[in-house]
């Protein structure tokens, strides 16, 4: 999950430099840096791109900014109109920085390191476009998709063509592997789970992978719970990362079996640190590792984490 953050203290001094936060994402010399950061101060085993979701629909004319404190604000798409204004071309020259960044980090990372690239899944990524900003129950695309599903549904199959472009640019400039991050893909009933979730996200798998052979996919739809092994089944996604939620029971005997499985350490766990901290790693490792697994938290690391509780965490996982 995310590795960069508020937390380092680092990281602050170059978000300082930087400006904005996208100013951040398309600095190749600030993103390399920060995604560097991690693997100098941990010796992670992988790296992760430093970047967004949301440089695909800036990519595509729609207005995105950062408010502090806020996060990400856009121009609500509320129409079909808006929406058809975003289906025209991507613009490729807003996206080479990231390819630079990839490019920089590659060359930097220690022998045995993996990068990861990564992209949001169209779902989520039309979440933030539709309603222009992160929603509790994602209701403004929920309403537009059923008010307007033709024009939806264009939407959501152009961000699976962007994304798959974008994520074999990411392979092309360095990355070994590739995230797909389906945030809110749990806020979706049944049917629209198959809809706007598993078959735009096994279009994204098709469409890499016939453009790279062999390319290497985990999948996060985030909230999905007993859903993901029908995700997994028809995606072809080659790992599945898990959120804290889940029941590592019901994980390991229907998910693990199909897949390597990533998690799912409570990043609120992390933060408290302590014994509790021990003890939830023991239970993570315990649940997973029999079986083919990548320790990792259920989502990214809460900005007010001490450092020392990272560290705690590393050398409870590699035994020391």
């Amino acid at each position: 999950m995310r590795q960069a953050g508020r937390y380092l203290p680092e990281y602050r001094a170059v978000r300082e430099k930087a400006g904005s936060f996208l100013d951040l994402c398309f600095n190749p010399d600030m993103a390399a840096e920060v995604t560097l950061q991690p693997i100098r101060r941990f010796g992670f085993d992988a790296a992760i791109l430093f970047s967004d979701i949301l440089v695909i629909p800036h990519a595509l004319g729609q207005t995105v900014r950062f408010v502090e404190g806020e996060g990400p604000r856009l121009d609500p798409l509320t129409s079909v109109a808006a929406l058809d204004a975003v289906r025209g071309p991507c613009n490729s020259r807003i996206l080479a920085p990231i390819f630079e960044t990839v490019r920089r980090v590659k060359a930097a990372l220690p022998k045995g390191v993996t990068l990861i690239g990564f992209c949001g899944a169209p779902w989520t990524v039309a979440t933030y476009m539709v309603a222009g900003q992160g929603t509790p129950d994602q209701a403004p695309a929920k309403n537009l998709a059923k008010a307007e599903p033709k024009a939806f549904g264009a939407l959501i199959d152009r961000l699976v063509d962007v994304s798959a472009d974008y994520l074999v640019a990411q392979l092309d400039a360095g990355a070994e592997c590739l995230q797909i991050f389906d945030t809110w893909a749990g806020s979706l009933p049944p049917e629209d789970f198959e809809r706007w979730c598993v078959q735009p996200t096994k279009r994204m798998v098709a469409k890499v992978r016939a453009a790279r052979p062999g390319a290497k996919l985990i999948g996060f739809p985030r909230g999905a719970g007993r859903s993901i092994p029908r995700y997994v089944d028809e995606t072809g996604v080659d790992g599945v990362s898990l959120e804290t939620a889940i029941d590592r029971q019901f994980a390991r005997e229907h998910i693990q079996t199909r897949v390597p499985v990533q998690g799912n350490l409570d990043p609120e766990i992390l933060r408290t640190g302590g014994e509790a901290l021990d003890r939830a790693v023991d239970e993570v490792l315990r649940a997973f590792a029999a079986g083919p697994f990548i320790f990792n938290l259920g989502h990214g690391i809460l900005p007010d984490t001490p450092v020392a509780h990272v560290e705690r965490m590393i050398a409870r996982v590699r035994g020391g």
